[in-house]
């Protein structure tokens, strides 16, 4: 089984002050195992990335990419609490490395891609690590009441995303980018305190989750830095 417990000294804590306080990543079991298969899964997913990127191979569109994602995410779900579920994972986030390739290209074909690639990566990079130390800190605000608005803001900013893509509004595409890189910060915290106060036992299902956070916002970086920067 997959499942952990967390320990009886975190539980207690969440549940005294309602939020985690000065966390270490090695004094948690879940939080330790996520970060471990994070890793791996942006090493894996990266290496995907680079591949699909250098072998050009085609963008698989708008339905192939949601049917491959919500295909494998049901899998993975389905899957997360036996060893079958690491598998699920990797093939998970390697799609979604795929699907960087094409976007990779795009973007270094212009004057600048380069740095726009290299300023996107070190951002998120930079963004989940303090995020992330911030969130298991004493002084961390209390993410763990505000899932439901950030699921609902999640839910919104797609519907307005697909309005942008097939209506194609510029505006409104780099404005849904930067509501996603707002929800996907506020979502790093949560997940990561969700963890600690014991909300999310399984390290497959945590890593997904921070997995897809950072997916989100290094493409959604990508793209205001594009428009900013005139080249997109």
């Amino acid at each position: 089984m997959l499942n952990q417990t967390v320990p009886r000294r975190n539980r207690a804590h969440a549940a005294a002050v309602g939020a985690p306080g000065n966390v270490g990543v090695s004094d948690h079991p879940v939080l330790r195992n996520t970060y471990r298969l994070l890793s791996m899964t942006l090493v894996f997913s990266a290496m995907v990335a680079l591949a699909s990127a250098v072998l050009r191979l085609p963008a698989p569109g708008l339905l192939l990419t949601l049917g491959g994602y919500f295909g494998l995410l049901f899998l993975t779900a389905k899957l997360r609490n036996s060893a079958w579920g690491l598998v699920s994972v990797f093939a998970l986030t390697g799609f979604m490395g795929y699907t960087i390739g094409p976007l990779l290209n795009a973007y270094l074909a212009l004057s600048n891609g380069p740095a726009l690639v290299t300023t996107a990566m070190g951002v998120t990079g930079l963004a989940f690590l303090g995020l992330s130390a911030y969130a298991r800190s004493e002084r961390a605000v209390n993410m763990l009441n505000l899932g439901t608005f950030l699921f609902v803001g999640v839910l919104t900013a797609f519907g307005l995303g697909l309005a942008a893509y097939f209506f194609e509004l510029p505006a409104l595409s780099l404005a849904v980018s930067g509501i996603f890189v707002l929800l996907m910060c506020g979502l790093i915290m949560y997940e990561t305190q969700n963890i600690i106060a014991g909300g999310e036992t399984n390290y497959i299902m945590a890593t997904y989750g921070l997995y897809l956070s950072i997916f989100n916002i290094f493409i959604n970086l990508l793209s205001i830095l594009g428009v900013m920067s005139g080249d997109d």
